[in-house]
């Protein structure tokens, strides 16, 4: 997995978002200096699968409260989801799927599945209710039955694309 380093990222926090030791990336990037990093630069991430070598990706519109979920670029289910509220904002970009947690508990519903963005995630919910609605801290919520339909589909690794 190649990660491009976005303007005020720093080595520690790509870390941290990829839940990847920082020792394991700089071993997977030897020529790079840590305490150096620029944008556009190209970070190897050790322990993902390249996001193009998968054949499914996820595609969330944020002004539409919609999550697709794509093989091969081909439309296979659509699912509505909560996104976040105001000084909340569900963060835009291209994400991956880091891991997977069954039964976080509490708000985060039955399954959670962590985006490559620390604190951010795709979950279910325990207020079905919110669904459709601008009213989490940026994660995205689904209802709990498709958003484990969708974590036995996706592998670890997939491509997360979040566009308004």
């Amino acid at each position: 997995m190649i990660h491009t380093v976005k303007q005020g990222e720093t080595l520690g926090q790509i870390s941290k978002d990829y839940r990847t030791p920082l020792a394991a990336i700089i071993l997977a990037n030897p020529t790079i200096n840590p305490n150096v990093i620029y944008p556009g630069q190209a970070i190897v991430i050790p322990g993902f699968p390249p996001p193009d070598s998968l054949p499914y990706q996820i595609d969330v519109s944020i002004n539409n409260r919609t999550l697709r979920l794509l093989k091969d670029g081909v439309l296979q289910k659509q699912y509505p989801i909560a996104v976040g509220r105001i000084l909340f904002g569900t963060p835009v970009g291209r994400f991956i799927i880091v891991n997977k947690d069954p039964n976080p508990g509490g708000p985060f519903g039955t399954m959670w599945m962590s985006l490559s963005k620390e604190h951010y995630g795709i979950h279910g919910t325990n207020d079905p209710s919110s669904i459709g609605r601008a009213v989490s801290k940026g994660c995205i919520r689904m209802h709990n039955k498709d958003v484990e339909e969708l974590s036995k589909i996706v592998p670890i690794g997939t491509l997360v694309t979040i566009h308004p």
